[in-house]
C-alpha cells in the first residue's frame, strides 16, 4: 500500500471543511489547517507550537491541560471518540459554538490527539430561527381565533345595542308626550339623550369593527383620506392610557385618493398603535397624525414623541417577525408597507433619535387619468347605488 505523502496530507487538510487541529499530550498545536485560520482568526504560524487553549474561552482554557492530564492518568474517556458541542473562541474574544470530535494515535513522538471542529453557528441560527417561525405559527394561530371570536362578539353585540337605542327612542318620545302636569325634568331628559348618542355611538363602534375584520376581498374606490384616518383612529384609540394625547394636522381640501379604504385604514391603526407603544413611560406622550398634498401624491405622516428607532433596528424594521416587542408578531410594518406598495405609494420612515420620535409617512399617489372618472364618496355614505357601509 503506497504511502500518503507529507504534501498529500497537507493538501487534504488544507481543503477540509471542517477546522482540524492535532496537539500532543501536552496541549502544544503540531498541526492547524486553513479552516481553523479562517474559524478563529489566527494563522498556522501563531498557533504551531502553542498551546490550544489560545482558542478556548478563559475557563476552558484554564481547565484544559488537567482534562489531558486525567485522561492520560486514569484512562476514562470523557469526549474522545464521543464528540459533543464546546465554545471557542475567536481571536477578537468572540464566542463560538463548534462541534468537537476528539480521536487519539498513539506515534513514535508520543500519543497525540486530533479534534476535528465544526462551526455551528449557521446551523443554531437556523434553528433558533425556525424555533421563533414556529412560535410566531402558534401566536399567529391564537390571534386567528381570537379574530374570529371578536367577528362573532361584534355581532352578537349588534343586536342588543340596536334594541337598546330603539328602547332608549321609544322612552324619549314617551317622555316628549307627557303634558305640562307630567312634565319630565329637563336633567332627566338630558342624561336620557346622552343614552342615546352614547348607544348610538356604540352601536357605530362595532359596525366598524365587523368592516375592519371581515373577510372581504380588495375593492379601490375614490374617497376622501381625513374622514377615512378620524375613524381609524376612533378605533384605534380605544383603551389607550390616560394622558396620551392625539394631535390632529389634517390639511383641508386634499385631493380623492384611489384606494381600499378598509387596507388604508388597517395601515393607520398599525403606524398608531405603533407609536402608541413607542410613547409608552416617556415623559411628553404625543402622537402627532398629519396630512399633506405633495406634488407626487397625498401624504399621512404619525410622529411620536418617543426615543426614535435605534439605528441597529432599521434594516430589520420592514421585514415579517422582525418585532423587538414582547406583544405582536413582527407583521405589521411589513404588512402596511406591502398594503402602500400595492397601492403605487410608499411607507417611508425618519427614525428620528436624539430627542426626536420616529416619523412613519405613508404615500399615496394621484388618480391617473383612467380612474379620475371614478364616483367619489358622498357625504351620505353613498357611492352611486352602492351604500358605502359605514366607511
Amino acid at each position: 500500500m503506497p504511502a500518503i505523502s507529507d504534501a498529500q496530507l497537507a493538501s487534504v487538510l488544507d481543503t477540509a471543511a471542517d477546522g482540524i487541529i492535532i496537539i500532543d499530550d501536552r496541549g502544544i498545536v503540531l498541526t492547524y489547517n486553513k479552516a481553523c485560520e479562517r474559524l478563529f482568526g489566527y494563522t498556522a504560524v501563531e498557533m504551531l507550537g502553542r498551546n490550544v487553549n489560545a482558542i478556548m474561552p478563559t475557563g476552558d482554557s484554564r481547565a484544559h491541560d488537567s482534562y489531558i492530564g486525567n485522561y492520560i492518568g486514569t484512562g476514562r474517556r470523557k469526549i474522545i471518540g464521543i464528540g459533543r458541542e464546546v465554545m471557542g473562541q475567536h481571536r477578537d474574544g468572540t464566542k463560538i459554538p463548534v462541534h468537537l470530535s476528539v480521536g487519539e494515535a498513539v506515534t513514535s513522538a508520543g500519543r497525540q490527539f486530533i479534534g476535528i471542529m465544526r462551526d455551528l453557528r449557521a446551523r443554531n441560527e437556523s434553528e433558533q430561527r425556525l424555533n421563533q417561525l414556529q412560535a410566531n405559527l402558534v401566536r399567529m394561530a391564537r390571534v386567528s381565533a381570537v379574530d374570529e371570536m371578536g367577528a362573532a362578539l361584534a355581532h352578537e353585540l349588534n343586536q342588543p345595542l340596536t334594541a337598546l337605542m330603539l328602547y332608549l327612542q321609544a322612552v324619549e318620545r314617551a317622555c316628549a308626550k307627557q303634558g305640562a302636569a307630567n312634565a319630565i325634568p329637563t336633567s332627566v331628559m338630558a342624561i336620557l339623550e346622552k343614552a342615546v348618542r352614547e348607544a348610538e355611538r356604540a352601536g357605530s363602534i362595532i359596525q366598524r369593527m365587523r368592516q375592519f375584520i371581515e373577510k372581504r376581498d380588495p375593492v379601490r374606490k375614490r374617497i376622501d383620506l381625513n374622514p377615512l384616518i378620524e375613524d381609524a383612529l376612533e378605533l384605534t384609540i380605544l383603551g389607550s392610557p390616560p394622558g396620551t394625547r392625539i394631535v390632529r394636522e389634517l390639511a383641508s381640501d386634499l385631493p380623492a385618493v384611489m384606494v381600499d379604504p378598509v387596507q388604508i385604514q388597517q395601515v393607520v391603526v398599525n403606524l398608531v398603535r405603533n407609536a402608541l407603544e413607542a410613547i409608552k413611560g416617556t415623559e411628553v406622550q404625543v402622537v402627532r397624525l398629519s396630512t399633506s398634498l405633495r406634488p407626487d401624491g397625498v401624504a399621512m405622516s404619525v410622529l411620536d414623541s418617543g426615543p426614535g428607532i435605534p439605528p441597529a433596528g432599521i434594516s430589520e424594521l420592514f421585514k415579517a417577525f422582525s418585532s423587538s416587542k414582547s406583544q405582536g408578531l413582527g407583521l405589521g410594518l411589513a404588512i402596511s408597507k406591502s398594503i402602500a406598495q400595492t397601492h403605487g405609494g410608499d411607507l417611508i420612515v425618519d427614525p428620528g433619535g436624539r430627542g426626536r420620535g420616529a416619523c412613519f409617512t405613508l404615500l399615496l399617489p394621484l388618480p391617473d387619468e383612467a380612474t379620475a372618472g371614478a364616483t367619489t364618496e358622498t357625504e351620505d355614505g353613498h357611492n352611486g347605488s352602492e351604500r358605502h357601509r359605514g366607511w
